[in-house]
């Protein structure tokens, strides 16, 4: 089905299965820089999955470029651990690479035993919240050499290429970016002597390691950051790499300061394969690419269209490591999706904690939670179709219970539904794609428009219960709640209703935030309208952008507390806060609402009473969980657990993982 994604290539003399790269991504499963059980498990199932190459990364060379949360091969000691891990990658039938990187100024001096971390030149990181040390030429030589170095245990240890990380913004990056490499010297000023240091390292490893052995380079295909290389520079520097004897460039975005977003919802899926084909045009040798390449389908038009050679797959194999194995046997429909949430992954790394996945409870997990056939099979009843039900359903039933199914609603996804109605937002309903078809795969009947009542359970008489109610909007004590111009924040997602011209929110939280934001977009230019009036300049640039972001409603946030968005993810806080903006959406923080009338909201900031006058009045106020069934059925005697949002209300990870360890918990 998938021709061009399961043909094998080559990248020097080494023969890839197929076109599929998981590619390193940061886990912190330790802090002492070492590999243990949990990344043997981790990297063993993403072999397992059928992947083509497994890269392991990123791995640190030095102690200062790296620091603790890193693993490391700065060290020959650290070779038998690698060893062990290479041939664990290599007995599931993928080839196992390895990512070396330096931080630069990127390295945060807590996690250096408070070093300065060391740069081309001192100019303060927005990244690490410090200034760096300017490299002395000693430096630069004991750095190249730890490149080496690091590279020969690699090889050593049994790895079947090495990848070099100049991406991202680290310490490569630094050095070929002219906003961080102000030096006077050899190693800065122009754009040779910019390129000077990693042509040095990459020229060296070539020689250390063999003309047959297999180097690549992970580079940015822009850096999306103002004055820095753009995608005009960057084929010139990739012809330099080839150059230098490198086998295969793995073609990515920007830095992690980038304004530019490179992984959430708001990236269009494979929407970076144009710096992937920008790069392919300039060399000839395998181009990877790289960012939101979430499906089959879309994996096999970029290597059919030409824009790259490969497919890197990092977030997408978390969420599912099989989706290689389920796409080859014509499965795609039952791969477990990413939904690029960001939340179990960079959120994690930002914040210096271990990976997990909302979306795949096992993500991280891989030794502890595994799905075990039961001996002895129960009836098991699950209500609510919610994600936490739907989950709880499908681990019984992939355990081999015999579930059932019931929702008062008429189709699965509860909640599901609403946290996919904002703009960008629409992969969480892959969610309920996913579900539908385990459900199909496991014969799981399916009792829709039916109200679980304590009758209902007896008549059935299932062995265990899974009550997974949900839960629903809370309404705030404010006087004129029930005023004709007030709406939920659950009706407007749900129903998407006509609005007036001025509308507010009460409660800045993530509900509150992505609900003015789905206002906001009613009326505004959908994405085939704009290419249409774009390509046959019906309308001045400035207007597009003006009818892009101004549609129907003005929309104004009230949130009580001094910030807005607190319960939003780290890495995507910032994003959705720059759309609010683009949109005009007005945020008033410390602002308590104390009555409506009419549409007329009465509120008070810095202990002053004001009034807003408003068409519509849009409450976003959190949600109290729903308890009426988990009550009723503790006097029936059939054993039960409560899932979900009835126990209180949570993220989608609360959720999803949840009912997988409720289901996983059945005797």
């Amino acid at each position: 089905m998938y021709r061009h994604l399961f043909s094998p290539i080559k990248i020097n003399q080494l023969e890839i299965k197929n076109r599929i790269a998981y590619p390193a991504l940061g886990l912190l499963y330790s802090h002492d820089r070492t590999l243990n059980h949990r990344y043997y498990n981790y990297f063993r199932e993403k072999a397992a999955g059928g992947a083509g190459i497994v890269t392991v990364g990123p791995v640190g060379i030095d102690f200062i470029g790296s620091g603790l949360l890193v693993i490391s091969l700065a060290e020959d000691a650290a070779i038998p651990a690698f060893q062990k891990l290479t041939e664990s990658i290599r007995a599931e039938g993928a080839s196992p690479w390895v990512q070396l990187f330096h931080a630069g100024a990127y390295s945060h001096p807590i996690l250096i035993n408070g070093q300065t971390p060391i740069a081309p030149s001192p100019i303060y990181s927005n990244y690490s919240k410090t200034t760096p040390q300017e490299m002395t030429k000693d430096d630069i030589r004991v750095v190249q050499n730890a490149y080496i170095q690091a590279a020969l245990r690699a090889k050593s240890a049994g790895f079947d290429g090495v990848e070099i990380l100049a991406s991202g913004g680290y310490l490569i990056t630094q050095f070929l970016s002219p906003i961080r490499n102000q030096r006077t010297d050899e190693y800065g000023g122009s754009f040779e002597n910019r390129l000077r240091f990693p042509l040095e390292v990459l020229t060296a490893l070539r020689a250390t390691l063999g003309s047959n052995y297999p180097l690549s380079v992970r580079m940015a295909g822009n850096d999306f950051m103002p004055g820095s290389n753009t995608d005009a520079e960057t084929p010139l520097i990739a012809r330099v790499y080839e150059q230098a004897g490198v086998d295969a460039l793995n073609v990515t975005g920007g830095w992690h300061e980038t304004k530019v977003p490179q992984l959430p919802m708001e990236l269009p899926r494979s929407a970076y394969a144009y710096l992937s084909l920008n790069i392919k045009k300039a060399v000839a040798i395998p181009v990877m690419a790289s960012n939101r390449i979430a499906d089959p389908q879309t994996a096999e038009k970029i290597l059919r269209d030409g824009y790259a050679d490969m497919v890197n797959l990092g977030r997408v194999l978390i969420a599912d490591p099989e989706w290689p194995k389920k796409a080859f046997a014509g499965l795609a429909h039952e791969i477990r999706p990413c939904v690029a949430c960001s939340q179990g992954c960079t959120d994690q790394v930002f914040s210096g904690m271990p990976v997990f996945c909302v979306g795949n409870p096992r993500a991280g997990f891989e030794g502890e939670r595994k799905i075990v056939q039961t001996i002895s099979p129960k009836k098991v009843l699950v209500v609510g179709a919610g994600a936490a039900g739907l989950e709880a359903a499908v681990t019984a039933a992939m355990a081999g219970h015999r579930v059932e199914i019931y929702d008062r609603a008429d189709d699965i996804g509860g909640q599901l539904w609403l946290a996919g109605a904002p703009p960008h937002k629409q992969e969480l309903l892959e969610f309920i794609r996913y579900y539908r078809a385990m459900i199909h795969k496991y014969a799981i009947p399916l009792h829709l428009n039916t109200e679980v009542n304590v009758a209902l359970i007896q008549q059935k008489q299932p062995e265990h219960v899974f009550i997974a109610e949900g839960a629903e909007a809370l309404l705030p004590p404010i006087q004129g709640i029930d005023d004709a111009s007030v709406l939920s924040a659950w009706e407007v997602l749900k129903n998407s209703p006509l609005l007036g011209k001025s509308v507010a929110i009460i409660g800045g939280g993530a509900v509150g935030l992505e609900t003015a934001l789905f206002v906001a977009a009613k009326g505004t230019l959908n994405p085939e309208t704009l290419h249409f009036l774009f390509t046959y300049e019906a309308e001045s640039p400035e207007r597009l952008r003006e009818l892009m972001f101004r549609g129907t409603s003005q929309v104004t946030v009230f949130e009580m507390l001094p910030k807005a968005g607190a319960d939003v993810g780290k890495s995507t806080r910032w994003v959705l806060l720059d759309n609010l903006q683009r949109h005009g959406i007005q945020i008033l923080t410390g602002s308590k609402v104390k009555a409506i009338h009419h549409g007329n909201v009465v509120f008070e900031k810095e202990g002053k009473e004001e009034q807003r006058q408003f068409n519509h009045v849009i409450l976003a106020s959190g949600s109290r969980s729903l308890k009426r069934l988990s009550i009723e059925v503790q006097n029936i005697g059939i054993p039960y657990t409560v899932i979900g949002d009835c126990i209180r209300p949570g993220k989608l990870n609360d959720a999803i993982h949840g009912g997988f360890l409720a289901a996983l918990s059945l005797q």
